[in-house]
């Protein structure tokens, strides 16, 4: 049986960004997916109805477009492109009123009117410095490279968005900021979610809220093609039960929540590491429908029609509201939504005239309440009609999300919560998070810094401290 120098166990962004990283530099390697295609929550299939292709799992990557790793590939000679709509998000109040984030900083700025100066004072560093803050932002702590700037920007990203947000005066800035640190699926009463709100927004202005052509199986089948195009080899069907099972390697990286480590034979991890995983948590789950739609979303605001992403919670107060009981495991009526429709940017995701409807919401980790009314009540809100455009809708409960990906711990997206505990401190509190008690073996999901999102930093990092520990080589 042949020997490798690494086997990567998991085939996620991260898993993906750490083959690719040990390939690049001449190891063998090969990676192992449980299910018959790469990609983890990068997966694109027909959920409702022939001819509608929807992304089961992640579909809108500002990350990615942010990330250095994936900047640094030739990923568009491997067949990946993206569409750029002409908002990054939307955001429609009660009242009339539409928050937007442009794709750029000066049109945000015109569209907040006197919380434009706010908002720049917020993120403008960040979009011009995102090439130097982004090594420090996006990995683990350790000396930053430009600890001025970092600072700087730590005196305002470290504050609860629920302090920013009241710099912001009129009800449609705080909206669109409370719709912003949402995305961090956390109380916007948590420390560093003002962090989430600033990185999404400035990469918003500086790259855009992109979506990739054909789904987001795309940006899984071009890192695929890369690696092997170096060398790499993938096997897809082979759940990793044992690490008996395994060929012989010197490396295993695991592309894996804590739980799903504990759970597999043969790891060798000791009883303290193994206590300390057993002590990670994990944050709010979510509750996903896609639907199959006869005609495009009939927003009240057309400009909704313009944008990546489309974000349904109405004001900053009943956004922080539920999203704070639906943290404490409450059933909410009006959820924050976040809602997409690719098929208005790719003509490849529905038949002629015909559209999809993506949408997904926070709800208590491993909830069996079904949500598809509640998700369906906040579209049809500010898109009346919506309800009589749908053809076929697909449900993913918290439950089926983790059945579909087993990191989605209780529908879990993020890998554990993201919380100020457990933003660098992942999945335990250790100058190297990517090592484990085995030292031959690493983790390397979202589970480690930094965290959760489509841009395989996690992995690259991890890759990163194998070839600098067992191969003597340095990037």
């Amino acid at each position: 049986m042949q020997k490798y120098d690494a086997i990567i166990i998991g085939s996620g962004p991260n898993g993906l960004a750490a083959a690719i990283t040990l390939q690049q530099q001449g190891l063998n390697t090969l990676l192992v997916e449980g299910a018959d295609t790469i990609g983890g929550g990068m997966r694109t299939k027909e959920l409702t109805q022939v001819g509608f292709r929807h992304d089961v799992c992640s579909a809108i990557h500002p990350m990615a477009m942010a990330s250095p790793f994936f900047r640094s590939l030739p990923l568009a000679k491997f067949g990946l492109s993206f569409v750029k709509p002409k908002y990054a998000a939307a955001h429609p109040l009660d009242n009339g009123e539409t928050g937007i984030l442009a794709h750029s900083l000066s049109e945000t700025i015109d569209e907040l009117g006197g919380d434009g100066e706010t908002y720049q004072h917020l993120v403008a560093s960040v979009i011009e410095h995102w090439d130097d803050f982004s090594s420090d932002i996006m990995g683990p702590l350790g000396y930053p490279r430009y600890p001025l700037r970092l600072a700087r920007f730590g005196l305002d990203a470290l504050q609860p968005a629920s302090w920013t947000a009241k710099r912001f005066a009129s009800e449609k800035g705080k909206a669109l900021w409370a719709g912003m640190a949402a995305h961090g699926i956390q109380p916007l009463s948590n420390w560093t979610t003002s962090a989430i709100a600033i990185v999404l927004s400035a990469i918003g202005n500086r790259y855009g809220w992109q979506i990739p052509v054909g789904g987001s199986q795309s940006i899984a089948d071009a890192l695929g093609r890369y690696y092997q195009s170096l060398g790499g080899e993938i096997q897809t069907g082979f759940w990793v039960k044992d690490i008996a099972e395994l060929p012989e390697s010197k490396t295993l990286l695991f592309d894996v929540t804590p739980k799903q480590l504990l759970e597999i034979k043969g790891v060798g991890l000791s009883e303290s590491y193994r206590k300390r995983l057993t002590k990670y948590r994990h944050g709010m789950g979510i509750f996903k429908v896609d639907w199959a739609l006869s005609e495009k979303t009939p927003f009240a605001d057309t400009r909704c029609q313009e944008a990546s992403t489309v974000h349904l919670g109405n004001s900053y107060a009943e956004i922080a509201e539920n999203e704070r009981l639906s943290h404490l495991g409450h059933q909410v009526d009006k959820p924050f939504v976040l809602f997409a429709q690719q098929s208005l940017f790719d003509s490849s995701r529905a038949p002629a005239g015909q559209h999809t409807g993506w949408a997904y919401c926070h709800v208590p980790n491993g909830t069996t309440v079904d949500y598809t009314a509640a998700i369906e009540n906040q579209v049809e809100r500010f898109a009346p009609g919506f309800k009589d455009t749908i053809l076929a809708r697909h449900t993913l409960s918290p439950a089926a999300l983790e059945s579909y990906n087993p990191n989605y711990i209780g529908g879990d997206i993020n890998g554990g919560i993201m919380d100020i505990f457990q933003l660098y401190s992942r999945p335990i509190v250790a100058v190297n998070p990517y090592r484990t008690s085995q030292k031959h073996v690493y983790m390397c999901s979202s589970a480690t810094p930094p965290g959760g999102g489509v841009h395989g930093m996690s992995g690259y990092h991890a890759a990163r401290m194998v070839l600098k520990e067992h191969f003597a080589i340095r990037l």
